[in-house]
């Protein structure tokens, strides 16, 4: 059952390649150069950003949420989910007017 959990928890195998499952064993390494260290700050932040690293970190839960604000906030992204569907819906019905007349 674990083997199973952790094939489905994986990324897709067509988007994986060797060096990014080797990035993902050792973590992320950035070399300084000529003492540049805002530049190879740039970097790191780019490769983390690329590689998913920094969104894990941000939805990475540091403190216990209650039953109530799990379901709270399950309703709040709902109704987002249903204002967006409805906004794309609007949208859509307005492309297609402006293109058939």
């Amino acid at each position: 059952m674990n083997s199973m959990k952790s094939i489905f928890s994986l990324p897709s195998v067509a988007l994986r390649s060797p060096s990014f499952e080797l990035q993902q064993w050792r973590g992320i390494r950035v070399k300084v150069r000529y003492g540049n260290l805002e530049q190879a700050l740039m970097f790191m932040q780019r490769k983390m950003q690329s590689s998913g690293i920094e969104r894990m970190i941000k939805r990475e839960q540091t403190h216990h949420i209650k039953n109530s604000e799990k379901r709270v906030l399950a309703r709040k992204n709902l109704e987002q989910k249903i204002r967006s569907q409805e906004l794309a819906r609007k949208l859509k019905s307005i492309l297609i007017k402006k293109v058939r007349s």
